[in-house]
Parts: C-alpha cells; sequence; structure tokens
C-alpha cells in the first residue's frame, strides 16, 4: 500500500487573500514505512511573505526569489503523488493551498483519497493535543531537528507519528519476508548424515545387563 506524507509552509494562513506556497515536501510510505524517495522543493511565491510567517519557517523573500515558481515543479509534484492517498496533518490548510496554486495553473483541485493525522489523533487521544510537537513527545519522537517549521522535516516527523497512530512499528513486520528468510535458511542449511536408529551391540548389552539386576519386574508378574 503506497501512501504519500505532504506538508506545506507559506506566506500567509489565508490562500483566498493571495497567501502562496513558498516550500512543499512529500514522503513516500509503503506499508506505512519511509521507501526513501522524497520530493522537495523551495517555490518562488511571486509575492512577499508576511513578518509572522517568516518567524515561523525562517525563508526570506531573497532566498525564495532564487528558487522557480509553483508552475515550474506541478508536473513533478503531480506525478510524484499518483494517484495514492496524502496524509497530512491538518489538511484543509495543506489541501487550501495546493488547490490554489493548482487553480491558478487552470488544472483541477486535488480529489483524491487524504487522511488528516489531526483528526485521527484527536480519535485515538481525545481531549489531548493533537499539534505535531506534542504527538512527538508523546511518541518520544526526537524534535532537536525542528528548530523551525519546514515542510520535510514536518514530513519526516509526521512520518514517524504516522506509523505510531496505525499501531507503532508492528506494521513494519513483514511476515512474508520473514517468513521466505526462515525457509531460505531452511534450504540453505547443511545437510547431515543420516542418525543411526538401531542399538549397538554394547547398547544392547548393557540394556540386559540393567535388566538382570531388576527384582521381580512388573512384566514377568503373572
Amino acid at each position: 500500500m503506497r501512501e504519500v506524507v505532504l506538508d506545506t509552509e507559506t506566506t500567509g494562513l489565508d490562500p483566498n487573500d493571495g497567501h502562496r506556497i513558498v516550500e512543499i515536501a512529500c514522503i513516500e510510505l509503503f506499508n506505512h514505512l519511509p521507501t526513501g524517495r522524497i520530493f522537495h522543493r523551495y517555490i518562488n511565491p511571486e509575492r512577499d511573505v508576511s513578518m509572522d510567517a517568516q518567524a515561523v519557517h525562517g525563508l526570506s523573500n531573497e532566498f525564495l526569489a532564487t528558487h522557480a515558481p509553483f508552475g515550474a515543479l506541478a508536473d513533478e509534484l503531480l506525478a510524484f503523488i499518483g494517484v495514492d492517498r496524502l496524509i497530512i496533518h491538518n489538511a484543509e490548510f495543506d489541501l487550501a493551498f495546493v488547490n490554489a496554486e493548482l487553480k491558478r495553473l487552470g488544472r483541477p483541485s486535488f480529489a483524491g483519497e487524504f487522511e488528516d493525522t489531526v483528526a485521527l489523533a484527536r480519535r485515538r487521544f481525545p481531549g489531548a493535543q493533537a499539534n505535531l510537537d506534542a504527538l512527538c513527545r508523546r511518541f518520544s519522537i526526537d524534535l532537536t531537528a525542528r528548530t523551525k517549521h519546514g515542510a520535510r522535516v514536518d514530513c519526516e516527523l509526521l512520518a514517524a507519528v504516522y506509523l505510531e497512530l496505525v499501531g507503532g512499528r508492528q506494521p513494519g513486520l513483514d511476515l512474508a519476508v520473514a517468513v521466505g528468510a526462515a525457509a531460505q535458511a531452511i534450504i540453505d542449511r547443511p545437510a547431515r548424515p543420516p542418525r543411526p536408529h538401531q542399538p549397538s551391540a554394547e547398547e544392547l548389552a548393557a540394556h540386559q545387563a540393567m535388566l538382570a539386576r531388576l527384582k521381580e519386574p512388573v512384566w514377568l508378574a503373572a
């Protein structure tokens, strides 16, 4: 089962106010585990970043101006996602921005399946905090790399959180692989010579000597 963890950073909070994506990252999962395939891009938003947003992710206008706009990477992004389910923390926010960018390009909105890990966490832990930091602390996931918000590091953390939310590291135990490895070990085991089943002459003599020492054995009782 293939899934894609997605996260974005933006110039502000609302795409309806003209705010845009400045960073996007995707991590491929197979059976809930990262495969190592990652899509990560910084994006020129073609507008200024709000001071509040820059304080969150640390991406300046000068840095972002050196990167390509969203339109230049849209095909690659959509190809990476494919038709598989997205895993997003607070999916409404990120999908609103992705769909706003697609709309600017005259493309249809994302209509695929997605899992909102905020909703998933609230179902599992009613009344508890469901932000990414709180979930990382709950599952003892190292947060030292998260000095600021960033799409790639947040995707990596979310992939670890999602694995815990769906049942911990047990999904990583591939029964088919384990059985196959065990079978191969049996096949590769060196052949041993057959063990003898008939008693030797010495064993027969020892057995008879032991029987001679028995007094009134039960099998001779009338």
